[in-house]
């Protein structure tokens, strides 16, 4: 079972990953830390030791722990598509990074990363009817699941390639109920398979999810992409 402290850790990395806490701005006080989550101060130090060691924040004395690094910062910052063509080979290029994120979110996930994943899987599905709103849900689930791996390059990756990396057909633009409540059900999927560890079938419900994604594209010939 995972331990209170690596729980807090999780907590503060994905807000840190996700801009929640942006780099230079500091880290809620171990007092505001220990109400708000329940843990004992011991278990606050142990944490801010942890994220210092991963080389996310630093501590001045009598100031407090800073953020020291944002999401983007991984010497990756790809130009969003902008063609057909670049879009497709955006989404050849996400197949081969989050299905392996997948697998190993699986293997790996925490109870706090699975209630972030869980969060943001229901501001998806609520946001029918909202392109906007349903472009940056569907961005932090797949941002989440990067997260949930552990592993640093895979939450930068994702974080770098921002919101734009969501492919938006015009079906997206002029939702359908129906074919919304399928793209919903593909990431309830891979949620799933997350949820009860199984690697092999994160993988391939994000493979399915994707290869979806790029059928749609094709599909619809009077998608505004050139």
């Amino acid at each position: 079972m995972t331990s209170r402290t690596q729980q807090l850790v999780d907590i503060l990395t994905a807000r840190i990953r996700e801009g929640v806490i942006r780099p230079g701005e500091r880290l809620p006080t171990e007092s505001d830390l220990v109400g708000a989550h329940g843990v004992s101060r011991t278990v606050v130090r142990e944490a801010i030791a942890r994220l210092k060691a991963a080389g996310l924040v630093e501590t001045q004395h009598g100031r407090g722990s800073f953020v020291l690094a944002g999401p983007s910062e991984t010497g990756f910052d790809p130009a969003p598509a902008r063609t057909r063509q670049e879009v497709l080979d955006l989404l050849d290029f996400r197949m081969g990074v989050e299905t392996e994120s997948a697998g190993l979110a699986a293997a790996r996930r925490t109870e706090a990363a699975l209630a972030g994943l869980r969060e943001a899987l229901d501001a998806f599905a609520a946001a029918a009817g909202n392109p906007g709103a349903a472009v940056h849900a569907d961005h932090l689930f797949h941002l989440r699941i990067a997260l949930a791996t552990g592993n640093r390059y895979y939450a930068g990756l994702l974080a770098s390639l921002g919101p734009s990396m969501i492919v938006v057909p015009r079906d997206r633009l002029e939702p359908d109920p129906a074919a919304f409540a399928r793209i919903v059900a593909e990431h309830e999927d891979i949620h799933a398979a997350v949820e009860r560890g199984d690697a092999e079938a994160a993988r391939a419900a994000v493979r399915v999810h994707l290869a979806n994604s790029r059928a749609r594209l094709l599909r619809d010939s009077r998608d505004p992409l050139p």
